[in-house]
């Protein structure tokens, strides 16, 4: 059952990581594209971990947790960049 399951799981991730491309460039705003990063980053996670379970590694998991701090702090940094105009004060 799971042969079958991730791969209808990994292609619906790849299609969700196109969409949140396609909303990073066509954005009408730059919090729209801000958004479209982090979903990006969520997305990335996700696929991540998926292909920890088709391949059974344990060094993806660290990698997912690396993905995880850096798509934060820089979805925090945009946004302080967008409201103050300086990241660091």
């Amino acid at each position: 059952m799971l042969n079958l399951v991730l791969p209808i799981a990994i292609g619906a991730v790849v299609l969700a990581m196109a969409l949140n491309l396609w909303r990073m460039a066509i954005g009408p705003s730059l919090p729209d594209r801000i958004l479209g990063l982090d979903t990006l980053s969520i997305n990335a996670i996700a696929l991540v971990m998926l292909l920890d379970i088709v391949l059974g590694s344990v060094i993806y998991l660290e990698a997912a947790l690396i993905l995880a701090m850096m798509g934060f702090v820089g979805t925090v940094a945009l946004c302080k960049f967008i409201l103050s105009g300086d990241i660091i004060e």
